[in-house]
């Protein structure tokens, strides 16, 4: 439903934070105590480097569902839904390089010496090129490595789990080289699959993260760290996330993993397919209190857009009127968070309003479900907030923004038990907050994070806690341009 950025990073102002070190290099001190420096040539890291944690946030589309289809604008945001990615060097002994995503019971291990590095080193890439599609041959010489993986699961499950396979092996052989340091890298995430909300790029975007940082290709973010040279990494990281998609998706938008990388929100458009879409990043979107609800119903987001790409051909007038209405609330949305006080409680309650608004002509485009309707119902019954489908609909997830002034806990507490009496899944998080993020180390409170303590802590709140996701939010550095 969306289109492919073109890399367009907005500038803004540049805000501190702390140094990280590209994983671990013995060339200097370490990330906590020296500010890291561009780096020009590729080194291997460090084979007895501390473990790391990299993590990128999911993303809710808040204006623009299906007009942008239409080449209107719309409007996604990143959401405080997260996935972890756990980076454990191993003894040089080891050779090995093990993927483990815990949630959906992968896990696979490659020999580094046996994998096809003459395929890929005969067309290597640069880690600052940029790569817009996938080489076949190289996907090829991948698929003898590919092939065992999940061989003992459902063939649903197994392609899934070998979709995720090949975008992490296709990075590892882009980035890395048979000198490689052997490594585990585990994976949790607390972002629900498949409901829209962009699991797949938050993944992606840590994979790239995580081996571009191996690679010593990225400085990481650090208190000098110039707005330009910020906007470059990201803007790196992006480039070989939306290779992993393409992996998985085949023909992704490359929305979901621009957002996963900049954080913030975006505003993107496509008017002409055979170009590049217009995207800008909104770093100024205000940090907002969001519940984020799944109805439980699935959908599929073709059917939905088949939908109203068909009430198209049968009213072209109306559905173009419908069109140009969303845009405008788009746009509306983009002057209240460009604005001067986009946090302000009228700022908010004019996005709330807008939302509101977009839900009631989308629903007009046929594409809402009862599912959707009944909790829109109980949100307004409750008065504490404004509700709107996110994504294609049909079922799926619905979005709430909170009143920035409730009354009393009472109506929300209410609101949340009867949402759970009807077996809708809650889940409260934040929209436009940091992109993608470091732990390095991998410590918090003087304590190490070890593999086995990331593997089972149990559900988001256990993956949250563990991390530090809220109490230890300053533990963490992001690229802010």
């Amino acid at each position: 439903m969306t289109s492919r950025p073109n890399g367009h990073v907005d500038g803004g102002p540049q805000r501190s934070a702390k140094p990280v070190s590209a994983a671990g290099s013995q060339d200097g001190p370490p990330a906590s105590t020296a500010h890291a420096r561009p780096l020009h040539s590729r080194k291997e890291s460090n084979p007895l480097a501390p473990p790391f944690i990299v993590s990128a946030p999911g993303k809710t589309i808040v204006y623009g569902e299906h007009a942008v289809v239409h080449g209107k604008a719309a409007m996604a945001a990143a959401i405080s839904l997260r996935s972890y990615l756990l980076c454990t060097t191993l003894s040089k002994s080891k050779r090995t390089a093990t993927l483990i995503f815990a949630d959906i019971g992968l896990k696979h291990t490659w020999h580094i010496p046996d994998l096809p590095w003459a395929a890929f080193k005969a067309k290597r890439k640069k880690y600052y090129d940029m790569v817009t599609s996938l080489d076949d041959e190289l996907v090829e010489a991948m698929q003898p490595h590919i092939a065992s993986v999940s061989e003992d699961r459902s063939p649903e499950d197994r392609k899934r789990d070998k979709n995720a396979a090949s975008a992490f092996l296709y990075l590892f052989l882009s980035l890395g080289s048979e000198s490689s340091p052997p490594c585990t890298y585990a994976l949790r995430s607390t972002i629900p699959v498949g409901v829209g909300l962009g699991s797949s790029a938050s993944i992606c975007v840590c994979m790239s993260t995580a081996l571009l940082l191996q690679c010593r290709a990225l400085s990481g973010p650090h208190p000098d760290q110039m707005t330009k040279e910020a906007e470059d990494q990201l803007d790196r990281i992006n480039r070989w996330a939306f290779v992993g998609e393409m992996l998985i998706h085949g023909n992704p938008s490359g929305v979901d993993n621009t957002v996963a990388t900049n954080g913030h929100a975006v505003l993107f458009q496509r008017k002409d397919y055979t170009k590049p879409p217009s995207v800008s990043i909104l770093r100024d979107f205000p940090e907002l209190p969001l519940l984020l609800i799944d109805t439980n119903h699935a959908k599929s987001t073709a059917a939905e857009v088949a939908k109203v790409g068909q009430l198209k051909s049968a009213h072209p007038a109306v559905t173009g009127h419908i069109f140009e209405a969303i845009d405008s609330i788009t746009r509306s949305a983009h002057d209240v968070v460009t604005g001067d006080d986009p946090g302000s409680i009228e700022s908010i309650t004019h996005l709330g309003e807008l939302m509101t608004v977009n839900h009631g002509l989308l629903t007009s485009l046929g594409v809402s479900h009862p599912r959707l309707e009944r909790l829109r119902y109980l949100v307004d019954q409750a008065g504490v907030g404004w509700t709107k489908l996110t994504g294609a609909g049909g079922g799926g997830c619905a979005i709430t923004l909170l009143r920035p002034t409730q009354p009393s806990k009472t109506p929300l507490e209410q609101l949340e038990d009867q949402l759970q009496e009807e077996r809708f899944a809650k889940y409260e998080t934040t929209v436009g907050g940091d992109g993608v993020g470091v732990l390095y180390p991998a410590v918090l409170n003087d304590e190490e994070i070890d593999q086995e303590m990331f593997l089972t802590a149990e559900g988001r709140e256990g993956v949250e806690e563990l991390v530090g996701a809220k109490r230890d939010r300053d533990a963490w550095h992001y690229w802010r341009p």
